[in-house]
């Protein structure tokens, strides 16, 4: 269920919204998260992942991130193993979340320039919501957001639609005028699924190039998000 530090800010009516994804998309995450993966490889017997290999691993959840590390190093995991080491991984990780992860630059700017002009803001991450609460304090934008939505805020998550549209629901978004920006497979294929337009960002954990899935805009940097939001809001005249 939501939690109380996810609701909307305000009770005025629908506006427009831009909804964003956490890991690779507001934010470098890929140092904290490999670095925890890293810490149970070693526990297992297991060889470290490079920090370079974390763009083609990272962008699944936490599972998929630890069945990854465990085909790299060439060993199968059964189930309920991975049950097991996923738990330790939430805890380790929780206390873990901001030692490297840093804002993409240009990120404060572009909140900035989107809030200024009328629109509404939100994260829809699968990253567990207690995480993504946190780690967005810790960056210093937590408030900035209408509503912050994770893995296990709603019964469903992405690539299931509803989890993006429940989102925006819960932020008071309009969902006609509402925008989505990411960095993987998964956020494309959510957006579309809701028939939500797309900004994909290419600096994200993406395991083919974002292009090649197709968004309706890729930036290159957080200071051309606002002119492609304008382009793709049909509420612009």
């Amino acid at each position: 269920m939501p939690s109380e530090s996810s609701t909307p800010k305000t009770a005025a009516g629908p506006a427009p919204i831009v909804v964003f994804d956490l890991d690779g998309t507001l934010a470098e995450t890929a140092g904290d998260l490999i670095g925890t993966l890293n810490v149970i490889l070693a526990r297992e017997g297991l060889p470290p992942v490079a920090l370079s290999q974390a763009r083609e691993l990272i962008g699944a959840g936490a599972r998929a991130l630890i069945q990854r590390g465990f085909a790299a190093g060439g060993r199968e995991l059964a189930p309920d193993k991975l049950d097991e080491l996923f738990l330790v991984f939430l805890a380790h990780y929780g206390q873990h979340l901001c030692e490297v992860s840093h804002l993409f630059p240009g990120v404060v700017e572009s909140l900035d320039r989107l809030e200024a002009a009328g629109y509404r803001l939100a994260v829809c991450t699968n990253k567990p919501e207690e995480h993504s609460l946190r780690l967005l304090e810790l960056l210093g934008v937590k408030g900035r957001f209408a509503a912050i939505c994770g893995r296990d805020t709603f019964p469903y998550f992405k690539p299931d639609p509803r989890h993006l549209t429940e989102t925006i629901a819960l932020a008071g978004g309009d969902p006609a005028r509402a925008i989505m920006v990411g960095d993987s497979r998964t956020d494309v294929a959510t957006a579309k699924a809701a028939g939500i337009p797309v900004v994909a960002v290419p600096f994200g954990y993406t395991d083919v190039p974002v292009e090649e899935l197709e968004p309706d805009v890729v930036i290159q940097h957080f200071d051309a998000l606002y002119d492609a939001v304008r382009r793709l809001d049909p509420g612009v005249a």
